[in-house]
């Protein structure tokens, strides 16, 4: 048997056997699903520069950067580094600095929780007493929360449950095509004022806003292959078939999805006002030019979100956001 098309059968079989079970959804307490996803009350009114960590927890571009290791696995180069107050930095260099922090911005407005993460366009790193400028990369703040554990797109405890089908529908209009079980972690709270309560994190979002494909690696930070990739295929057997070619590690996710569940993601989407949509790219470094592209795009697929719902019901991203000035 031909080796791609052996792995083609091994990635596509399970699909038919695995869909979720989105006619029946499970009850989970408030507090239960607050450890993955709150209702984001505040939503049009959510700060996407600095995002959940705020300009005070942001990294100073000015002072200088000790390294404790580097790190070359993964897509993206990096490093571990400390800053002149004790604070300990994850940090990733190459293009998915600038997809990983616009994308998180996204994820973090809709309710779902997200590590502090920040671009840095240059800054200084120590590294055994020699001294150099960095170029761009994402700065994830570590020192507020600690690791306990991953968790798993075919075993959450929050499976079948709107929100989690909501961030799969994410996934795919942002076309995170990295999905598996090591970027999904659980983190502890250690910062004052937190509840000391776990949270489960979908983590490393930088393999997106490119085009996806199925087997091999897609594309990053890539605003002509977003443009041209197409969003919904079709609705069948109320599952809807998506372009999306980022789910071949978990294929139970591809038949999961009902069209209210691309609806439910799509409304609050919509909600997000033009200023919030350009705050997010600036969060990454993005010029506004560049930006718009990918807002363009990023609201036509809302659109076509909100188009599976009746006529009645229809909305258009751009008459939402009119509504909530």
């Amino acid at each position: 048997m031909n080796r791609q098309f052996g792995l083609a059968l091994v990635v596509l079989l399970p699909v038919a056997a695995a869909a979720c079970a989105v006619n029946s959804r499970p009850v989970i307490s408030p507090a239960a699903m607050a450890e993955f996803w709150q209702e984001p009350t505040d939503l049009e009114q959510r700060e996407l520069v600095y995002g959940g960590g705020g300009a005070a927890l942001a990294p100073d571009p000015h002072v200088r950067y000790t390294l404790l290791k580097a790190d070359q696995t993964g897509f993206s180069p990096g490093y571990d580094v400390e800053d002149e107050r004790g604070r300990k930095w994850s940090v990733k260099l190459g293009p998915e600095s600038r997809t990983e922090v616009v994308v998180s911005r996204l994820v973090w407005a809709m309710g779902y929780h997200q590590p502090y993460v920040y671009y840095v366009p240059s800054w200084t790193l120590v590294d055994q007493g020699q001294v150099r400028t960095e170029g761009p990369a994402r700065f994830r703040l570590e020192t507020t929360q600690k690791k306990v554990g991953t968790w798993s797109w075919r075993h959450s405890p929050f499976l079948d449950t709107q929100p989690f089908a909501g961030a799969f529908v994410l996934m795919a209009i942002v076309n995170n095509w990295d999905l598996k079980t090591p970027q999904n972690v659980i983190y502890r709270a250690e910062r004052d004022g937190d509840d000391g309560s776990d949270r489960y994190v979908i983590k490393d979002l930088g393999a997106s806003l490119g085009k996806t494909s199925w087997l091999f690696p897609g594309t990053r930070d890539d605003i002509e292959g977003f443009e041209q990739e197409p969003f919904i295929e079709r609705v069948s057997e109320d599952r809807v078939k998506f372009h999306f070619k980022g789910a071949w590690r978990e294929p139970q996710l591809i038949d999961s999805v009902a069209p209210r569940d691309v609806r439910w993601i799509c409304e609050r989407l919509a909600r997000l006002t033009s200023r919030q949509w350009l705050d997010a790219f600036r969060a990454g470094g993005y010029p506004e030019s560049e930006a718009g592209r990918f807002i363009l795009r990023l609201r036509q697929k809302i659109d076509e979100g909100l188009a599976l719902g009746s006529p009645g019901t229809v909305k258009s991203a751009r008459a939402a956001e009119a509504r909530s000035r």
